[in-house]
Order: C-alpha cells, then sequence, then structure tokens
C-alpha cells in the first residue's frame, strides 16, 4: 500500500518569542523540522507533504529537497484545517501518516511499528502514558479497552483529566475516508479549532478497527513550544548519539557533556574527554586523543594523534602521529602531514606542514608551505596579506627559523637555511646559511631613567 507522510508544520511558535518560524530553530546541527524530513524518508513514503504557514516562503527556502510537496496553512484554524490543505496532493496513496514539524526525535522504527499495527485498513495511533499528562489529549476506552474518543485538555472532565494515557498527535488514516472525516469537522470546542483527533470517535463509529502503539521512550514524542523544552531535546538527541558512539566502541570521559551537531566517524580506541564538540563532518582515526573543551569542524585527523585541550580545528587535515594544543587554531586548509608538533597559541591557514616539522609557540602561519624537519621558533609570522593580497611563504626541509621573526611573503627560505631571532625577511634567504636582519646592539653609558619628582617639587 502507498504511504502518503503530512507534516504539519504551519504553527507561529509565539513562546520561542523569536522572529525565527518555530520549526527552523536548530536541533544539533539542523532545523526541527529537517529532523522530522528526514526521519519521514527513512520510511520510503510515495509522497511527503510539508503544510506550513508561519513564515512561508522562508520554510521553504530553508529546507531543500525535490521530493517535498508543501501546502499552504494561510489561517491556523487547528490540525483538522491543517491537513485538509494537503488533501489535494495526497491523491494516489493509500494510507496517510500524520506527522509534526516541531517533534523531531520521533524515530523510523517506532512509526514501522504504528504502520504495521494498523494494517491495512485500520487507523493507528501513537500515545504514550506519562505521570504528568498535563497539556495533552487524554485517550478515552471502552469498557472493553478499546480507544473510543481523544478529549482535549480543555474539554475534559475531572476524571478524564486523571487519565495518563495521551495522544501524541501522530496518527495513520486510511486515505479514501479523509475527504468525508475532514468534511464533517466542527470547530464547537474550547479552542475554536477543528481538531483532527476527532476523526478517531467517527472511525470508531464507522466500526473500523483502532490500532495503538507507543515509543520506547516519551521523548520521542516530545514536542517544541519554548525554549526550555527545545533546551531538554537537544539533551536528550545529545545522549541518544553519546549512547550510539559508545556501543560503537568510542570512549569518552563524560557522555553528559558531548555535542554532536554532524557526522563523527572513528577507529579503534578513540577516547574524547568532557564538553568536546562535533560539527560536520569528522573522522578520527585509530588511538586519536582529544582533550577537553576542543571544536573539531569538518576535519579528519589521523592515527595516533593527540589534541590538548582548548583547540579549534575548522576544515583541516592532521596527519598520523601528531601532538596539536593546548590552545591551538587550524583553520580551513591546514595540513599536518605527519609527526608534528603545534603548540600552545599557534594559528595555521591555508597551509601544508611537513613530517616532523614544529611550530611550538605563539606563531601564525598563513599561505605557506613547509617542508620536513622545520623549527619554528616562538613568535614567528608569515606577513602573508598585503593589504589587497594574499601572499604565499615556501620554507624547506631542515630550516631553523629563529623567535620573534617575521617572514614577509612572497619569501623563500631555503633547505637548511637558518634565520636569526628578531629577523624581519623580505628576501630570500638561501639554503644552508644563517640569515639575520638586526639593528646593532648599542649601550649608551651614565643614562639615567626618568624619575619621578617628590611632592612639593612638581612645580
Amino acid at each position: 500500500m502507498k504511504l502518503g507522510i503530512v507534516i504539519l508544520a504551519a504553527g507561529q511558535g509565539t513562546r520561542m518569542k523569536s522572529d525565527l518560524p518555530k520549526v527552523l530553530h536548530r536541533l544539533g546541527d539542523r532545523p526541527l523540522l529537517q529532523h522530522v524530513i528526514d526521519t519521514a524518508r527513512r520510511l520510503d513514503p510515495e509522497r511527503i507533504v510539508v503544510v506550513y504557514g508561519h513564515g512561508g516562503e522562508r520554510v521553504r527556502q530553508a529546507i531543500p529537497g525535490d521530493d517535498l510537496a508543501w501546502a499552504e496553512q494561510a489561517a491556523q484554524l487547528g490540525t483538522g484545517h491543517a491537513l485538509a490543505q494537503a488533501l489535494p496532493q495526497l491523491d494516489g496513496v493509500d494510507r496517510v501518516l500524520v506527522l509534526y514539524g516541531d517533534v523531531p526525535l520521533i524515530r523510523a522504527e517506532t512509526l514501522q511499528r504504528l504502520i504495521q499495527a494498523a494494517g491495512g485498513e485500520g487507523l493507528g495511533l501513537l500515545t504514550v502514558t506519562l505521570a504528568d499528562p498535563t497539556g495533552y489529549g487524554r485517550i478515552q476506552r471502552n469498557a472493553e479497552g478499546a480507544v473510543a474518543c481523544i478529549v482535549e485538555q480543555k474539554d475534559a472532565s475531572p476524571e478524564q483529566l486523571a487519565i495518563c494515557e495521551v495522544n501524541t498527535g501522530i496518527m495513520l488514516l486510511p486515505r479514501a475516508r479523509l475527504d468525508h472525516w475532514l468534511g464533517s469537522l466542527s470547530n464547537d470546542n474550547a479552542q475554536g479549532e477543528y481538531y483532527l483527533t476527532d476523526v478517531l470517535a467517527m472511525a470508531v463509529a464507522e466500526g473500523l478497527p483502532v490500532a495503538v502503539a507507543q515509543p520506547d521512550s516519551p521523548v520521542e514524542a516530545e514536542g517544541v513550544n519554548d525554549r526550555l523544552q527545545l533546551a531538554n531535546l537537544e539533551r536528550a538527541l545529545q545522549r541518544r548519539q553519546a549512547e550510539a558512539l559508545l556501543r560503537a566502541g568510542l570512549g569518552m570521559r563524560d557522555p553528559a557533556r558531548f555535542d554532536l551537531r554532524g557526522r563523527l566517524q572513528h577507529g579503534r580506541d578513540c577516547e574524547l574527554d568532557v564538553n568536546v564538540v562535533i560539527e560536520g563532518e569528522v573522522s578520527l582515526g585509530d588511538r586519536v586523543r582529544v582533550g577537553p573543551n576542543c571544536v573539531l569542524r569538518d576535519c579528519r585527523i589521523g592515527d595516533d594523534v593527540v589534541v590538548l585541550e582548548h583547540c579549534v580545528i575548522e576544515q583541516a587535515e592532521i596527519g598520523a602521529g601528531c601532538r596539536v594544543g593546548p590552545f591551538s587554531r587550524l583553520r580551513p586548509g591546514a595540513r599536518l602531514l605527519g609527526g608534528n608538533h603545534v603548540g600552545n597559541f599557534v594559528e595555521i591557514k591555508n597551509s601544508v606542514v611537513g613530517e616532523g616539522s614544529k611550530i611550538n609557540h605563539l606563531s601564525y602561519v598563513g599561505d605557506s608551505e613547509i617542508g620536513r624537519g622545520v623549527n619554528v621558533g616562538a613568535g614567528t609570522i608569515t606577513c602573508n596579506y598585503d593589504g589587497a593580497n594574499k601572499h604565499r611563504t615556501l620554507i624547506g626541509d631542515d630550516a631553523f627559523i629563529g623567535s620573534n621573526t617575521a617572514l614577509v611573503a612572497p619569501v623563500v627560505i631555503g633547505p637548511g637555511a637558518t634565520i636569526g631571532a628578531g629577523s624581519v625577511i623580505t628576501r630570500e634567504a638561501p639554503a644552508g646559511q644563517l640569515t639575520l636582519t638586526r639593528a646593532r646592539q648599542t649601550t649608551v653609558e651614565g643614562w639615567q631613567r626618568p624619575r619621578k619628582k617628590p611632592r612639593g617639587e612638581e612645580a
């Protein structure tokens, strides 16, 4: 049977207190709505229709996908009215699964279980049992225990409010009956809205079977109405991701202090310390250790690399056996070819550092090619920008760059060259030679340091 999926995403989200449409607020690395769409795609539906309203074209532009159809709900008149806007794009499907753009953690496995429970003709309902069901529609069952109807919070009696099984809003409906059911809805209720949940009573009256499924965890069905709920779901998402990585063999000192905002591939015997943030596409080789408070973004890290605390590595590549940090920053285009030491307060951008070369302290290397076995002293900078254009610095194998040196690009330092500390190098430094530029040191005999006059002598 052909499955159509409708994602209701038209709400304004006033409690978010934001100009950004609610479904575009981010959870992990993606907007809330994108999480739901990605899950829907895993069910291989015939069609996915997103009902949008608040934010209009902004929502459509933020969520790509040639497989998505869009239906506008210009006035928010309830979930039943929202689904009705999608009906013209659901011809040719047999069943319609209704999801919500602000319920991001629902799993495809749970939805598949609901689809199987409902069978071919019945209605499927996803429910959860909560210790505190406040705010949710209650599941009213008959004397035989079958689902009879859903009673919304504002319309419930005191006896119904005591029910702990609640509606998640996620439903599987037969397409053939939707036109009649949605056309029969009434807005005679406390909210003045057309409730999609009212079709359940219609299905029961027509003798259709109602199948119920529940998720493994209630957090799957939790929605986002304000920033506190968004923050709670962020931690739930991170815990879910951390547990999956732990089961796959990644070591973590404390999974409660870990954030994955992208995808992480890892080898054997890797370990992350606390407050490591992974963004974009990151891969770790074997035996990689990452210290606390590091950010890894779109980077590749080879075997046996140690990244010490407080490092930022972005769009960079670190070869095997390197030691980086603490307080190092590798910017886009940085490549360490292996066995390198990059130390505290070193920044490297768009540069290749040859095997075994070291940049240990307080240096900036930009737009450079550094050979093998080079030592770059503390306080060295490559002056790569002239105010209009970037220029490259080339440093040959086994060169030694003394501390507090400025290499004014474009410039070439030959293999085996030594640059004296405190030099400003503007021309080629020959291979195997000492090159330095310094003012002559002078001592002024008899010079006295200025001193303040005693009080009363100022005049």
